[in-house]
């Protein structure tokens, strides 16, 4: 992990974290992805719910200096109750989904640690994002997961949802 180490978030880390963010976005709009983080998404209450949830986790440099962020939470997720031109590959076990993955632009490896991070909690892991975001749909299929469908988020907004197992 060159250095780093994943732990959990704390609120004492929300304003570093507001700052990956900020700089994932960015990276978002310049590939493209004009439309899965408007501004001000992820909002700070969502952030914080992640971190009461036990389910926020930050990449911290050694000396401290937090360069990634990430929430892996604990099923249900309630946009994958339906999944349309598709089905999950196991819709029975419990299952941890990762949401809000994010690094600044200099930071190479995240999306792999974050998810070998995340295969430690769970054998099962969901996770979905926008058409447009061909940075993480390339990564999801270069590890392996499997595409499953099409979710929409509680506003409506249609997501690829995708799911791995390991054995």
């Amino acid at each position: 992990m060159d250095g780093r180490k994943i732990r959990p978030a704390t609120p004492e880390d929300l304003a570093a974290i507001l700052k990956v963010l900020d700089a994932a976005r960015h990276i978002m709009w310049d590939s493209g992805n004009l439309h899965q983080w408007g501004p001000g998404y992820p909002a700070v209450a969502t952030v914080e719910a992640d971190i009461e949830r036990h389910g926020g986790y930050v990449f911290a440099e050694t000396d401290g200096r937090i360069v990634g962020y990430f929430a892996c939470l604990p099923s249900p997720e309630p946009t994958y109750g339906v999944i349309y031109d598709g089905a999950w590959v196991d819709d029975e076990r419990p299952y941890h989904v990762i949401h809000r993955l994010a690094s600044y632009p200099d930071v190479h490896g995240i999306f792999r640690d974050a998810l070998d991070f995340c295969f430690t909690l769970d054998a099962n892991i969901r996770i979905d994002t926008h058409r447009d975001n061909a940075i993480m749909r390339h990564n999801i299929c270069r590890y392996g997961f499997s595409y499953c469908g099409i979710i929409h988020l509680a506003n409506g907004d249609e997501r690829l949802a995708y799911q791995k197992l390991l054995s």
